[in-house]
């Protein structure tokens, strides 16, 4: 069991009263042991003031030294648990940047879409689960991608089947099939005659409810459009399902990001009950990793409420709320991403804003008069222009500076060239996921043209060079939780055609290990408590079986991690 609050608090007053600063090592002795030291080890701390070590001590759960073996030596004692990293590569916990937390424990709970290569192979696991589930539950699934099937399924839509051939197989059950990107769904014919959408239903705001030629509605529904069909989940359980489903949410989640060496979480879009859901597993010691919360609520609650669920570092560190959530426009493989000019594959539309920029300017306001940071999701060009441009509206009409604030923009895939040097000179943090541009890579060029994908799409290297902070993170379970695999994309910009992704665009190697770790705890005002090794930080390491910052590039993908140290004691071994 962690420690509790308390201890973490007097272990931190105790290790302030020697007199030394974060940054500093520490004397020990057999008489104040650590509770565990890892030893024997590439320690790469990302801390400038000491770059590398061979050891690490940790006692009630912060940091307290980092040095050579035969230093770290004095700190062990009888009850010490000593891990032998026996050469390894010892680096900060990875911080999951952007990801959906309960998400990724739902997503271990329904069909899994992601593996699939052909619609075929879709409809072939909702009939299965049809077969084993009683008429009338909600099936669902997550993770299809049209753009990853070997065949484009005949008749279709934009490359989307229509969804007769999965309604043969599921006339008693409602289905519910999210696409890989989260901003696009595909339903059966019943949950469409369940949802009340029919031939005369109206698109709403922000979202497209797709159609074939006839104007029957074929069972994609792009961005908001999904949210009609919503009622047919929020009914799918009682109050007390509802708890046990999100305490097992949490518990799969916990396990996946650390086996991945994923110590800390930036979730990115919770409401306020899913807020006191984490709250009271805090206050009973049962997160299972650090979370960073950012609120994604009407503009009305968020006023009424916001002053009640600022949290930093609660729960001994492993609950913060200081963030708020918008998106202002969808995905670029749905052709929601807002762009300035239309789809290169689809010139009747530049995609969609889904939500009014005054609204996320009015969020913007309460934001700033709140003293909350504002991530808004912009995928498009159009879409980062308008966020940088409302960020900006916003400070003047505050009379601020908004520098300081570390407003970040999520994703930020495709950037009009004007706009990139605007990042580092607002301060705004590009919050993106290296593994978005390999996997999205292969069809991009083809959604945007050659042109301005080779100028604006996954600009990693011009951010960086620019002074803007770039973080990295999977958006999972849009991606799988893996940060090697999103580490190894910033790196290489591999494609799983084998090709390169507009190489220029790479980072190297400590560079990309920054934007997983210090910089990704600096997006979230977290760098004083996180994001390296040094003396005062939470005690989160990982010990990876290869160094990924000097094999061959080609074996990072290779590489796992053997140990996930959280708060100093072991949380997972391989």
């Amino acid at each position: 069991m962690r420690r509790n609050a308390l201890a973490t608090l007097l272990a931190f007053l105790t290790f302030a009263a020697s007199g030394c600063a974060p940054g500093d090592s520490v004397g020990g002795d057999a008489e104040t042991p650590a509770d565990l030291v890892v030893t024997d080890g590439r320690v790469v701390t990302m801390d400038d003031a000491t770059p590398e070590a061979e050891a690490v001590a940790v006692r009630d759960g912060r940091i307290v030294a980092v040095g050579s073996a035969d230093e770290i030596a004095a700190w062990v004692g009888d009850d010490t648990e000593v891990v032998d990293a026996a050469g390894r590569l010892v680096i900060p916990g990875f911080i999951e940047g952007h990801g959906h937390f309960t998400g990724l424990g739902d997503s271990r709970m329904i069909l899994d879409l992601t593996t699939a290569t052909s619609w075929e192979e879709i409809v072939a696991m909702v009939e299965e689960a049809a077969a084993s589930t009683p008429a009338g539950t909600l099936i669902r699934g997550r993770g299809w991608h049209q753009e990853k099937w070997t065949d484009t399924p005949e008749p279709n839509v934009d490359g989307v089947p229509l969804h007769d051939e999965l309604s043969a197989v599921s006339s008693d059950h409602p289905v519910y099939l999210t696409h890989a990107s989260g901003h696009a769904s595909f339903v059966n014919g019943l949950a469409l005659e369940m949802a009340g959408i029919d031939d005369g239903t109206p698109d709403p705001a922000g979202g497209t409810i797709v159609r074939d030629a006839s104007g029957r509605a074929t069972g994609l529904l792009r961005e908001t459009a999904s949210g009609l069909v919503g009622n047919l989940r929020a009914g799918e359980m009682n109050d007390e399902e509802r708890a046990e489903r999100f305490r097992r949410q949490v518990e799969l989640a916990g396990a996946e990001a650390l086996a991945h060496g994923v110590t800390a979480f930036h979730d990115a879009g919770t409401g306020f009950g899913t807020v006191d859901g984490y709250r009271a597993l805090a206050d009973a010691g049962e997160l299972p990793i650090r979370l960073y919360v950012m609120l994604r609520v009407s503009n009305a609650s968020l006023a009424e409420n916001i002053g009640d669920y600022r949290m930093e570092e609660y729960g001994g560190g492993f609950l913060t709320v200081r963030s708020i959530k918008r998106s202002i426009d969808g995905a670029l493989g749905s052709h929601g991403a807002w762009l300035l000019e239309p789809y290169e594959d689809l010139p009747s539309s530049a995609g969609l804003n889904t939500s009014p920029v005054d609204d996320v300017e009015e969020t913007a306001r309460i934001a700033a008069e709140n003293g909350f940071q504002l991530n808004v999701h912009a995928i498009g060009d159009r879409a980062n222009r308008e966020v940088l441009d409302l960020y900006q509206r916003t400070w003047d009409a505050a009379g601020i500076d908004g520098s300081d604030l570390r407003w970040r923009i999520e994703h930020a895939q495709h950037l009009h060239p004007d706009d990139i040097p605007r990042f580092a000179g607002m301060g705004v943090v590009a919050s993106m996921q290296g593994v978005h541009g390999t996997s999205d890579g292969p069809w991009v060029p083809e959604k945007l043209g050659d042109e301005r994908a080779r100028t604006g799409a996954y600009m990693w290297r011009d951010l960086w060079d620019s002074g803007a902070i770039v973080t990295n993170g999977t958006d999972v379970p849009v991606e799988p939780i893996d940060p090697i695999a999103s580490y190894y994309s910033m790196v290489s910009r591999m494609m799983n055609n084998g090709e390169v992704f507009y190489p220029d665009q790479a980072l190297d190697r400590m560079e990309s290990l920054r934007a997983y770790t210090i910089n990704a705890a600096y997006s979230a005002f977290q760098e004083d408590v996180m994001g390296s090794i040094t003396p005062g930080k939470y005690g989160d390491l990982v010990i990876l079986s290869a160094d990924i910052l000097t094999i061959p590039e080609e074996e990072i993908p290779s590489a796992e991690v053997d140990v996930t140290i959280l708060g100093g004691e072991v949380a997972y071994r391989r």
